[in-house]
């Protein structure tokens, strides 16, 4: 690595972390400081990061992983290209932050190892583009009018997937497709599958390099949740799977779904803890007007709102993909969005699934029926329980999940609520502009 960083020129490390929301941080430093920070790493405040320290104890670490280390070569130039590592965050003694999402992570993996697995995931990432970005929350501009698999002839979307495919292939991140969604400047980008820690770091620097890429190309990315009221949101379909050794646990040859038993215990546990970690995968208030969209008569929603499982129903939480090979053995959670901390997320999706393994849960009959089209009296009939409807509900039943706790730590998982609960306090007494427009001629 340090021999590269001569040979390429490369005048700027940075060394990148994320906060518990799942904001991405950064400090650069210079290649000749990188040996002393791979022994001691880089100190800083953790007092100043979101969820990281209280002021008594905000001295941490930032220990360098080399194996994370990728030249940005897009970023050369009369500077010299850079390059990025993530790090792992240390207390003053060395011992793992309790705070630091990408140990919440390795800490869920290392349970799982335990019992023998591997935990890949597969992430379908949707954002849109958009002509603006206005920050004084007035209505942005999608940069085209296309729908779901269109091929655009608008220029800027169409070299915009490319050039960002292409800068993601030539750092190592593989993209497996790419095509326009449902809704107008609404992209999906689909990294192919890895071990759920690469996959978490590859998603954060994905969001970095894809608003990267559309400021260069003149527009802007966002990966909100639900930015119009009457398009679909974008999510983040993540594709699940647990492997002993090369061979994936979720295969059985024998089942009519080729479903085995592990894989069925992991559905179960999915869906019985579905509204405890939904404030994880779904964190922001936002989130949930995308779970629980306005009718849109003429466009497919796919919010998948409900708990329950289906074989290829994309109306289910949970759904069971086809596939071919026994490798390709997998499941399907349809509630994550693309504004997620991908580390707690994958953390807490397994923690669930272990538990269905551990504890023996019994899978209930999939959904066959399209869950959106029921009656709320046919859902109740049905036992397909609601998600939380809003972030208030959504941490109200998160705080008091044993298994979230757990699956979080302490810290992390008191932070995470207080943060959360101020955000919808903030919310709840924001006057909005929907409000002054219904009623202030009204009354």
């Amino acid at each position: 690595m340090l021999r590269t960083l001569e040979e390429r020129d490369i005048r700027f490390v940075r060394l990148w972390f994320t906060d518990v929301l799942g904001t991405l941080k950064s400090v650069s430093v210079a290649p000749a400081e990188l040996e002393a920070a791979f022994d001691e790493g880089i100190g800083f405040d953790g007092s100043a990061i979101e969820g990281f320290a209280r002021v008594f104890e905000s001295d941490m670490v930032a220990m360098p992983d080399p194996t994370t280390f990728q030249v940005f070569p897009f970023e050369g130039g009369v500077s010299g290209e850079s390059a990025r590592m993530f790090c792992d965050i240390l207390l003053p003694d060395g011992s793992p932050s309790w705070a630091d999402p990408r140990h919440v992570l390795r800490r869920a993996l290392s349970r799982a190892a335990e019992k023998g697995f591997t935990f890949y995931t597969h992430p379908e990432i949707e954002f849109f583009l958009l002509e603006n970005g206005p920050n004084d929350g007035s209505l942005p501009v999608p940069v085209d009018d296309g729908g779901y698999f269109e091929h655009t002839t608008h220029a800027v979307a169409r070299d915009f997937r490319r050039q960002a495919v292409l800068a993601l292939e030539r750092i190592g991140i593989s993209v497996e497709f790419s095509h326009h969604e449902v809704a107008p400047g609404q992209q999906e980008i689909d990294l192919r599958y890895a071990d759920a820690l690469t996959t978490a770091d590859n998603i954060m620097t994905f969001r970095h390099m894809v608003k990267e890429v559309a400021l260069s190309t003149g527009v802007r990315a966002s990966f909100m949740p639900k930015p119009f009221t009457d398009q679909p949101g974008s999510g983040m379909h993540t594709h699940l799977s647990l492997f002993e050794g090369e061979r994936n646990a979720f295969h059985d040859a024998s089942d009519p779904m080729k479903l085995s038993k592990v894989g069925r215990a992991f559905i179960a546990g999915l869906l019985v803890h579905a509204r405890e970690y939904t404030a994880v995968t779904n964190q922001w208030v936002n989130s949930y007007k995308r779970l629980f969209p306005q009718a849109l008569p003429d466009r497919i929603t796919e919010s998948p709102a409900y708990v329950c499982w289906g074989h290829l129903n994309r109306s289910a939480l949970v759904r069971v993909p086809a596939y071919g090979k026994p490798n390709s053995a997998r499941v399907e959670v349809r509630s994550p969005d693309s504004a997620t901390n991908p580390y707690l997320a994958f953390a807490v999706l397994l923690g669930a699934g272990l538990k269905g393994i551990e504890e023996g849960y019994e899978l209930p009959p999939g959904a066959e029926d399209d869950v959106w089209s029921l009656s709320n009296a046919e859902r109740k009939a049905m036992g397909y329980e609601s998600l939380p409807e809003n972030l208030a509900e959504a941490i109200d039943v998160m705080s008091g999940s044993e298994l979230v706790a757990e699956v979080l730590g302490e810290h992390v998982f008191d932070f995470f609520l207080r943060n959360k609960r101020a955000e919808w306090e903030q919310y709840r007494r924001e006057v909005t502009p929907y409000e002054r427009q219904r009623y202030l001629g009204l009354l």
